[in-house]
């Protein structure tokens, strides 16, 4: 080795140890190009969606996660006492049992696993398409599956090992949220526009039973059927219906209190007839005495707890929440519960959501939580968060973030403490989708997408100062947001034709929104990149506002805001930019690259091979000096520097 590449090498292990960075081995690099250091899984998780209890063991299975993960626990010992991997999937939304198989129903593909509990046996015996919602057994022993995007319901009939496709059932609709099932007719909760549609097991004929005063819902969500009772869980409500399956013309309502707008789980008491369900945003458990309409609240395990499923046996009420199996107390009134992570179902590394840094932390967004990467002691740890943070932006000594659902705005310190929810979007948002801070004017502008089968996003307007939160709904007509960036104070918006999941886009092209910060005004609109249907990023740089879309085209557009000045490909799908040092830069998770200005940009490669897992494309974060570029390989947290 030379001199010179002796002192390159010292160098670099010396930024290294400055920058606090786990003295992991650099993927190799030119010995001009960036350093590349390996940081470990961005983001690991325990998250679980679903329970079934068969016998005295509750089973349940992890999200997110590969290889997706069955585990069974048992409340006696508090222990996962046995593990089944599962050979395909993404995560698991459904199970259901038939005496002692379990039947296991994946997402991506939609696959159906049949778990002989006794033996521990594994055998896939189904595919219903991409996406498996719901699942439910008849007393007579059929399993029936509610899939997405083609709302339809399949059956699968363990006696004679057959299948069956109703095919969609809700025409134009694409989910079949929930399903239940007796010896003659299936229930098929759907979405984004509510329906509840019957249908006979026989013949395959349909009918809508929700009764019209309900159909401004989006979705219906869960159901749960006992006997001739069928209660179904309304969003975004908080309204449960309670049918009687002989006529369910006149439902009973029952109204979830305290605001709370979803009923995420719903379970009857075969003992006395009472109806147990729990609630999102406050995490409440609730029960409905037989004979009422009234709801009686029991408690929170936690603000924010998500109840997958509430289970009874006998006398103990058991609930699955997102990592966690909790009891409740029926003499105290109180819970207690088992971490399943420390039960023995361990966090695996999971799709990241979205990436921040400060000068000491790098922090990583998942479900339910925020991975929280501490670089001077080269360790991390989780603060849990109820919801996901689909955006992370740091301001002085607290990080601001946009979670879904709910579109809420929540702060923390960097360090994953002091987390406190600050207000909420509503306007029937739901999913943030992009923030800017602006220094000038104090103001933090988030971007965000309608609720499931609603049109019109919103930006939302929060002052720092005061804490005073203004939302425009609609400020683009028709369709959602997606990105913001802000210049000399005027509002660059970038849109998305697909006002939110669950609709057809109204509009042939996104936009570019130019909005004055001081009128509260738009100034005017147009389409910068023709047949684009997402601008997915925004981001000013040396007096120019350069955009990206969802075909992997690159706009920049003259200093007035008001005309495309240049073009350019930097790939085939979406990519999000950053400024670090003094250039621009940016990533579509499967490179980093560099654009370097002008009439003709150029982008050149710095980093290739990323192949990023995340559910989201370019997830990229900045060093408050600029020296440091975070994002993703596969699911590892990389850190690049020397670029």
């Amino acid at each position: 080795m030379s001199g010179i590449a002796r002192r390159l090498a010292l160098l670099a292990s010396l930024l290294l140890a400055l920058t606090g960075l786990a003295a992991v081995p650099a993927v190799a690099e030119p010995a001009a190009g960036p350093v590349v250091t390996d940081l470990g899984p961005a983001s690991s998780v325990t998250s679980t969606g679903v329970a079934e209890q068969v016998g005295d063991l509750i089973w349940t299975a992890t999200s997110g996660v590969s290889p997706v993960r069955v585990g069974a626990f048992d409340p006696a010992s508090g222990q996962v006492e046995r593990t089944v991997d599962l050979p395909s999937g993404a995560g698991v939304w459904a199970m259901a049992h038939v005496g002692t198989d379990l039947y296991v129903g994946t997402y991506t593909p939609g696959d159906l696993y049949k778990i002989n509990t006794d033996t521990g046996a594994l055998s896939k015996v189904a595919n219903f398409g991409s996406f498996i919602w719901s699942l439910a057994a008849s007393p007579d022993g059929l399993i029936v599956a509610g899939t997405y995007p083609d709302a339809g319901v399949h059956s699968y009939d363990p006696a004679t090992g057959t299948t069956r496709s109703y095919g969609t059932v809700a025409p134009g609709e694409q989910y079949v949220r929930s399903i239940a099932v007796d010896e003659q007719t299936i229930y098929a909760g759907i979405g984004s526009h509510a329906k509840l549609i019957t249908v006979d097991r026989a013949s395959g004929a349909t009918a809508n039973i929700l009764p019209a005063g309900y159909a401004d819902r989006t979705f219906v969500a869960t159901l749960a059927l006992h006997g001739d009772r069928l209660a179904a869980g309304l969003s975004p409500t908080g309204t449960m219906l309670i049918f009687d399956t002989a006529d369910p013309s006149t439902p009973v309502e029952v109204q979830a209190p305290a605001g709370d707008q979803y009923v995420t789980a719903i379970s009857h008491d075969p003992a006395n007839g009472d109806v147990y369900f729990g609630t999102r945003a406050s995490g409440t458990l609730y029960r409905v005495p037989a004979g009422s309409s009234t709801p009686e609240r029991l408690g929170q395990p936690y603000d924010g707890a998500y109840f997958n499923k509430i289970l009874i046996d006998g006398d103990q009420v058991r609930a699955s929440l997102t990592s966690q199996i909790v009891s409740y107390d029926k003499a105290t009134g109180t819970f207690s519960g088992v971490d399943l992570g420390q039960a023995g179902l361990p966090p695996a590394p999971e799709l990241a959501m979205h990436l921040a840094a400060t000068a000491n932390t790098v922090l990583v967004s998942g479900k339910a939580g925020i991975q929280v990467h501490d670089l001077a002691a080269g360790s991390n740890s989780r603060t849990f968060l109820p919801g996901e943070a689909k955006t992370m932006t740091p301001i002085g000594d607290r990080l601001y973030l946009g979670v879904y659902t709910l579109a809420r705005l929540w702060s923390m310190r960097p360090d994953g403490t002091e987390l406190a929810e600050l207000d909420r979007i509503e306007n029937e948002q739901t999913r943030p989708t992009d923030a800017w801070y602006d220094a000038d004017s104090g103001r933090l502008l988030i971007a965000t997408e309608a609720d499931y089968g609603k049109i019109n996003g919103a930006l939302a307007d929060y002052r720092l100062s005061d804490g005073r939160l203004t939302v425009r709904r609609g400020i683009v007509p028709n369709q959602s947001l997606r990105s913001v960036a802000v210049r000399d104070g005027i509002a660059f918006l970038g849109s998305e034709t697909r006002n939110s999941l669950g609709t057809d886009p109204i509009e042939k092209e996104a936009t570019v929104s130019r909005f004055d910060l001081r009128t509260g005004k738009v100034v005017d609109q147009f389409a910068p990149v023709p047949g684009a249907q997402q601008i997915t990023d925004l981001m000013p740089y040396q007096g120019r506002i350069y955009g990206t879309t969802e075909k992997g085209d690159l706009f920049v557009l003259d200093p007035t805001g008001r005309r495309v000045e240049a073009t350019a490909k930097i790939g085939t799908g979406a990519s999000t930019l950053v400024l670090a040092r003094d250039g621009l830069f940016g990533t579509d998770g499967k490179r980093l690259f560099k654009i370097t200005g002008g009439a003709t940009p150029v982008i050149t490669t710095l980093v290739d091979g990323l192949a990023a897992q995340a559910y989201a494309a370019g997830l990229i974060a900045v060093a408050p000096d600029g020296r440091t570029i975070y994002t993703i390989k596969g699911r590892n947290l990389i850190a690049v520097t020397r670029f």
